[in-house]
């Protein structure tokens, strides 16, 4: 009896723990399900894509009102004495980080200058590389890597102590930027293969660009002032990271096999000579040249025109971000009706902002500059929205659905735009004169615009022919495979001349590009 009685409290423990830990695992085993049921997946990963564009962009932007200070603080702007001095006698120190003069004296410009366009240059060198490493080993890997990186560069963001450190975690953002956003945009256009969802997941993506862009400056002026110069960076560390462990939890991307049989994209280098691509990569980098330039030199341009406050200065473009957004938004529904009008949009999209470009000179209040900055913050959004998923499309029906190296192409467009803004803006301002730079920049994008005018049939184009007989026994994992599996079951019927597309709405197109051959795309075989 006492034995028995003495072996009773022991088996209850044992069997509670046993029981718990079944639990757990039922637990553990029905979120790892859920996680891999594909609607669900795609859900997910559409939001770490997000995230991490979200953090990118906020990182890139974040510094804009810091990096004046930042350097003061180690002892390399001329001023820094006189600004410690002066902390308790109403001076600057005195005033709220975003109340400040961000920027600096003259002798300064170059530095902050060559710190600001280190991100654009690198990625601008890594993003061939990385677009052919996204093709080869899928999307998971690289938007791992390119969370890890910016891990890794906001970190040394937090604790640099000189300039040469945060030239180092600058440039390292580039490199994560490089496989970032280019993995994080092919992601979103592979998942989301039908042409409406597509576009507005693209638009989605947009849309978080943008927010982390112009709310960034606030953001990091505010921790800055009151949390100390570190905070803003390792807030962003810890989403980054935190989206990184999401990303694994979602996706497992070093046991992932589905990319086994898919068919090899096509190297960048063919893709880059595509003049439907290179078109689209023009417009890119044309329509964002004015917002790459004038950040750099707008503020100084206010303070010694109309003579704006600080704060005026700190949220410059802070309004900007509801037009910009206004724009994806009609772009998106206006692209669900006639899908077969993208290059127009992307057309009147770089007419609105070469005329807003053209604008801006002539203001001389802060209220009149709005409008102007919202003009070209809304017609980016027309211009991104309808050509980034142009992009996809050409790849689906001209090559092969694989679409690291043609996104990498498209953050390269950016790139070139970002990487010539801090160093080359400075210098023609001081050359020519703001006028003529804003009047330069306007006229650019006006007359570029009749350029997409060469993607108007594109709509008519018909898949490739040149692929082996894959996929019989999968399910599609892209536009270009689903157009493959349709063909395949109807392989009885005769084909229709533009697949995706209502007929009926292209009879004209059709009679004006009925020339278009298959030999444009039957080049590029799989190996």
């Amino acid at each position: 009896m006492e034995a028995s009685s003495a072996s009773a409290p022991e088996g209850n423990p044992r069997s509670a723990v046993e029981k718990l830990s079944e639990a757990v695992g039922q637990r553990t085993k029905a979120l790892s399900s859920a996680l891999q049921e594909s609607h669900r997946q795609r859900r997910l990963l559409m939001v770490i894509v997000c995230v991490a564009l979200l953090l990118d962009n906020m990182l890139y932007m974040v510094i804009v009102p810091i990096i004046p200070d930042y350097i003061a603080a180690m002892g390399t702007h001329p001023q820094a004495a006189q600004s410690q001095s002066g902390a308790g006698n109403g001076s600057n120190a005195s005033k709220p980080l975003l109340l400040r003069p961000r920027y600096p004296a003259e002798n300064e410009d170059i530095k902050i200058g060559v710190l600001f366009a280190s991100k654009a240059i690198l990625q601008l060198l890594v993003n061939p590389l990385s677009g052919t490493f996204i093709d080869r080993v899928g999307y998971a890997i690289p938007l791992l890597i390119g969370l890890a990186v910016m891990f890794l560069s906001t970190l040394i963001f937090a604790f640099a102590e000189n300039y040469g450190t945060l030239f180092a975690a600058r440039s390292l953002q580039g490199l994560g930027s490089a496989f970032a956003d280019t993995s994080g945009i092919a992601l979103i256009a592979d998942k989301y293969t039908e042409e409406s969802e597509r576009n507005r997941a693209l638009g989605i993506a947009l849309a978080f660009i943008s927010f982390g862009s112009l709310v960034a400056p606030p953001f990091g002026g505010i921790l800055y002032q009151f949390a100390g110069k570190r905070m803003p960076f390792l807030v962003l560390a810890v989403i980054s990271l935190m989206d990184g462990v999401l990303l694994l939890l979602t996706i497992k991307p070093f046991s992932d096999r589905a990319r086994e049989n898919m068919p090899v994209g096509t190297p960048i280098h063919r893709l880059m000579v595509d003049p439907y691509i290179a078109v689209v990569a023009g417009a890119l980098t044309t329509c964002n040249i004015p917002l790459a330039f004038l950040e750099p030199t707008i503020a100084n341009w206010m303070k010694k025109t109309m003579d704006a406050n600080e704060w005026e200065m700190g949220l410059t473009w802070l309004p900007a971000f509801f037009p910009h957004v206004l724009g994806v938004y009609i772009t998106v529904k206006l692209a669900d009706k006639y899908p077969h009008l993208q290059w127009f949009y992307g057309a009147l999209g770089l007419a609105i902002i070469g005329a807003s470009s053209c604008m801006v000179s002539a203001c001389r209040s802060f209220a009149q500059l709005m409008f102007p900055l919202c003009g070209i913050c809304f017609g980016i959004a027309l211009v991104d929205t309808a050509l980034l998923p142009t992009l996809a499309f050409l790849v689906d029906v001209r090559y092969v659905s694989v679409y690291g190296s043609v996104y990498a192409i498209a953050d390269i467009s950016y790139s070139v735009a970002y990487a010539l803004g801090p160093i080359v803006a400075g210098e023609i301002v001081h050359s020519f004169g703001f006028v003529q730079l804003n009047l330069g920049m306007g006229l650019a994008n006006v007359l570029y615009a009749p350029v997409l005018l060469v993607l108007r049939n594109i709509c008519l184009m018909k898949p490739s022919h040149s692929e082996r007989n894959i996929l019989l026994d999968e399910e599609p994992k892209g536009l270009y495979d689903t157009i493959k599996m349709e063909e395949r079951k109807s392989k009885g019927r005769k084909a229709q001349p533009a697949a995706g597309l209502e007929g009926n709405s292209l009879d004209s197109c059709q009679r004006d590009f009925r020339g278009v051959s298959e030999d444009d795309s039957s080049d590029y075989d799989y190996t």
